[in-house]
């Protein structure tokens, strides 16, 4: 059978549907097409990943992967029962070639349904996607496909299948048991993703970064930040009660686990957070229960995740650097990482890694780092050079004597 050719280049990709973010804990994401109505097929699968235990950002990270893949099947006019290895593969290509789309700021009228999506624009106009966005949207769609297949609510055939060389086998047959399991390249469409070593914060930019922050309230969060390890969204779940100054410790619930976990965190950041406290007593409700950060315009609502991110990347704007919210973790491991009197135990326990392999990722050296001791080596190579065809005189010694007992080779 002849597979349809399809123009991607030429392709249109309205952005049409949007994800819904909804106050039931039940269903605290929804998916709807372009006239609003749920994808019952994605909702579906949503109630299975809850009933699995994965926590409502997982949804939220899910559907995005999910709606990209719908929007490119209702610009093809190809039902999601009905696609294949053809729709799979041309919508990774479309992925890898396309790029992000061109979205206007939120302020604008008409917003995100007005927006289009072309593979064929000259020079690179559009962003291309992560290696890293494409490989965890081939893992998502194949789950998505292998949860219909499961349930016989879906095709046949999976169209995101694994890798031809992998079919029919067990997975990781010949890892050997002395090394690490790492994520392999098991989807056939599924792109390689470089190994990169975390980015940290050098010393000097986060002081710079530090002395931008406009407020007390973000000051407390980037020294909570930087000292406890704590992911972005985990800090910002921190109550009332959770803190506990005497002891240094503040308490966070874990990103995967859900847990309650105390994580130490240095003398400055409860300065701050003291500061911040007194500040906002008058706009902040009290409660034991209540959340620890809040916005500082009126109304004061909970702090968001979102809110942090702009806050931060509106102060890298002004001091001209490219650092994260998650970079800052990264610092906070590096530091404990480097402290020969901290056990890396500790520092798995702290950053709330599962494997100690994960840990021990930040006992690689800093890329700063690297690069300031191999200049300070090309200097003493210098040096020495220098040295060795001019040696210094000692005191006392004429350089014209050492040239006639030496065969003037000192010159």
């Amino acid at each position: 059978m002849k597979e349809p050719t399809r123009d991607l280049a030429a392709l249109v990709v309205p952005q049409a549907g949007r994800l819904v973010s909804t106050d039931d804990s039940w269903e605290p994401y929804r998916l709807v097409d372009a006239d609003g109505v749920t994808v019952e097929s994605v909702a579906a699968y949503l109630r299975d990943l809850q009933a699995a235990g994965r926590a409502a950002a997982t949804a939220r990270s899910y559907c995005l992967d999910l709606l990209r893949w719908f929007r490119f099947l209702w610009a093809t006019d190809v039902c999601w029962d009905r696609a294949t290895r053809v729709e799979a593969r041309d919508f990774c290509r479309w992925l890898q070639v396309a790029g992000q789309p061109v979205r206007p700021h939120w302020r604008h009228q008409g917003g995100e349904a007005e927006t289009i999506t072309t593979g064929g624009r000259p020079g690179g106009v559009h962003r291309p996607y992560a290696a890293s966005v494409r490989a965890h949207s081939e893992t998502v769609l194949r789950s998505f496909y292998d949860f219909h297949l499961d349930a016989g609510t879906g095709p046949i055939l999976n169209p995101f299948p694994l890798d031809r060389a992998r079919r029919g086998r067990r997975a990781h047959a010949h890892h050997n048991p002395m090394d690490p399991h790492r994520n392999e390249r098991t989807g056939l469409y599924r792109p390689t993703v470089p190994a990169r070593v975390p980015r940290s914060v050098p010393d000097e930019e986060f002081n710079e970064i530090f002395a931008r922050l406009p407020s007390h309230r973000d000051r407390a969060l980037v020294a909570f930040y930087v000292s406890t390890g704590a992911r972005a969204s985990e800090l910002l779940s921190t109550t009332q009660s959770g803190v506990d100054p005497g002891r240094g410790l503040i308490t966070v619930v874990r990103k995967g686990s859900r847990e309650i976990q105390e994580l130490p965190a240095s003398t400055d950041a409860f300065v701050w957070l003291r500061l911040y406290q007194v500040e906002m007593a008058e706009k902040i409700p009290r409660g034991r229960t209540r959340p620890l950060w809040w916005t500082r315009r009126h109304p004061t609502r909970p702090l968001t995740y979102h809110a942090v991110h702009r806050m931060f990347e509106r102060v890298n704007v002004h001091v001209g650097t490219n650092a994260t919210l998650h970079s800052l973790r990264h610092t906070a491991a590096y530091r404990m990482a480097e402290d020969p009197g901290l056990p890396l135990t500790d520092v798995q326990f702290v950053l709330g890694h599962a494997a100690l392999t994960t840990t021990q990722l930040y006992l690689t050296p800093r890329k700063e780092d690297v690069i300031r001791r191999v200049l300070a080596h090309h200097s003493e190579q210098t040096r020495q050079a220098v040295a060795r065809t001019h040696p210094v005189v000692a005191p006392g010694y004429r350089p014209e004597s050492l040239d006639v007992l030496f065969g003037n080779r000192l010159s």
